[in-house]
């Protein structure tokens, strides 16, 4: 395998035992697309596969599983029953191909009486390069055994139960025997191509801004809110993603306000004060409005910088948008924020966050709008544009851009070249026309072609991505 220009991608996701999922096996290319009825699980793998990022970023699992999924009793599979000491958990795990071959990642969590993982395997090479069990419910620890094939086999040692042990691994092994590096290999390759998720939701009731107290009004083409249904949106419902808080290191490192270890919290576990790497919250890079959040709502300033930054790019993203929007579009760009128009909001207010999360700044804090222009028709402010528009232009920018534009933790450690990013989108069609949806699958076709962006996302209508050659589309539920 040529170890120069294999990029560390996902390239299988498994669902084990996850929500409505068991044995479920979705094999991921560039560009994969899931589609089924409501209900079907679409939403839940993407989940899986954020739990799994979370993870590889050195998040705890406590807070991996709450953000996005909201509690560990909702990641259970439907009609598990617990054990005899009334246990329950969910299964969920990965393959990650790139310089080291093909990697395994398996997990076993504990859901219930108490989040933990229970059991985790790395394999890769032919070889068990690292297992993890519980072996004393009363600690906060699992036995970690991993690939030495030195002197000594197999070095053991507890690892913490809240932790992936995988993104544990560079700091805990040495790398002087031909096992030891291919442990370190396969580890940084898994890491890598976890930490490279962007899960981009953009939601127009909060790009607009309109209002108070974060209610944003019906979009022009039938007010899609949040979750796709009609009528207006309210920012305080959004949930913060990770991907949109940011990131503060890598695997192990320490992170958050203070960076300190934090106090010993039940059963002795220590990290109530301190977040070891992960995708933190309001970090400072990420509070910088030059770097797009999840919901996109500091669009308009992320849009100035690319404008300046790239402007071939920019005009595929002008001519994009030309495609997908109503009239004329003969130009995009952002323009110095005039204050006290009507439906402006007082520079640096906020967007409340959800249950938990924090307020960002709106999309005005930069003192920046974006605006199509329509030539003779004039400039047109893009929140006067539809919902489907709306979520079109964000979503072709992300596409257009890379983790140095986006609110993620790019992998400083690996050159740029030797990366690929991986966009999740849920509801990737959502609030668009078919010609509008089927025009971003065509833009995404283009970009994963190119080796350095994957995209994972989900669609009501499996329709959009027919005859476009390198478009997988899975059909859930069938």
């Amino acid at each position: 395998m040529n170890t120069e220009t294999v990029r560390p991608a996902v390239t299988e996701l498994r669902l084990s035992a996850f929500k409505t999922h068991r044995g479920v096996t979705l094999p991921l290319t560039r560009l994969t697309l899931l589609s089924g009825e409501s209900g079907s699980g679409k939403s839940s793998a993407l989940q899986a596969y954020e739990i799994l990022a979370r993870l590889g970023s050195g998040e705890s699992l406590a807070r991996a599983v709450g953000e996005v999924a909201g509690s560990p009793a909702a990641c259970v599979p439907a009609g598990a029953r617990p054990d005899a000491q009334g246990r329950r958990g969910f299964r969920i795990g990965c393959t990650v191909d790139g310089p080291a071959g093909p990697v395994s990642l398996d997990l076993a969590v504990q859901a219930e009486p108490e989040l933990r993982i229970v059991g985790e395997r790395l394999s890769g090479g032919g070889e068990t390069l690292l297992t993890t069990a519980l072996t004393d419910p009363d600690r906060p620890t699992v036995q970690a055994a991993w690939h030495t094939a030195g002197a000594t086999p197999v070095t053991r040692a507890p690892l913490p139960d809240d932790r992936l042990g995988t993104s544990l691994l560079p700091l805990r092994v040495a790398g002087k025997t031909a096992g030891q590096r291919l442990v370190l290999a396969a580890a940084e390759q898994v890491v890598v191509a976890l930490r490279s998720a962007f899960v981009c939701d953009p939601r127009p009731e909060v790009m607009r801004g309109a209002g108070t107290g974060g209610t944003g009004g019906a979009g022009q083409d039938g007010g899609c809110g949040a979750d796709g249904a009609a009528g207006a949106g309210s920012g305080a419902g959004v949930r913060r993603s990770g991907s949109e808080a940011g990131l503060r290191g890598g695997p192990g490192k320490p992170g958050g306000a203070g960076g300190a270890a934090g106090s010993w919290g039940p059963r002795k576990r220590k990290g109530s004060g301190g977040e070891a790497g992960g995708w933190g919250r309001d970090t400072e890079g990420v509070r910088a409005e030059g770097r797009l959040r999840s919901s996109c709502d500091n669009l308009p300033a992320v849009l100035e910088r690319t404008s300046q930054e790239c402007a071939r790019r920019h005009a595929v993203l002008v001519a994009a948008v030309r495609e997908a929007c109503a009239g004329p579009v003969e130009g995009l760009r952002a323009v110095p924020r005039q204050a006290g128009g009507a439906g402006e909001s007082p520079a640096g207010a906020a967007v409340p966050a959800g249950p938990g999360g924090t307020a960002v700044p709106r999309a005005g804090a930069a003192g920046v709008r974006a605006v199509l222009d329509r030539g003779e028709l004039g400039e047109l402010p893009v929140e006067q544009l539809g919902d489907g528009e709306l979520r079109f232009l964000a979503l072709a920018l992300v596409l257009l851009t890379g983790p140095e534009v986006l609110a993620m933790d790019p992998v400083g450690e690996v050159p740029s070249a030797h990366q690929q990013m991986t966009v999740m989108a849920d509801g990737m069609d959502r609030c668009m026309d078919p010609r509008q949806a089927r025009e971003l699958v065509s833009l995404a076709r283009r970009m994963t072609d190119r080796g350095h962006v994957r995209l994972l996302g989900t669609v009501r209508d499996p329709s959009v991505a027919e005859g476009l050659p390198g478009v997988q589309v899975l059909h859930l539920g069938a």
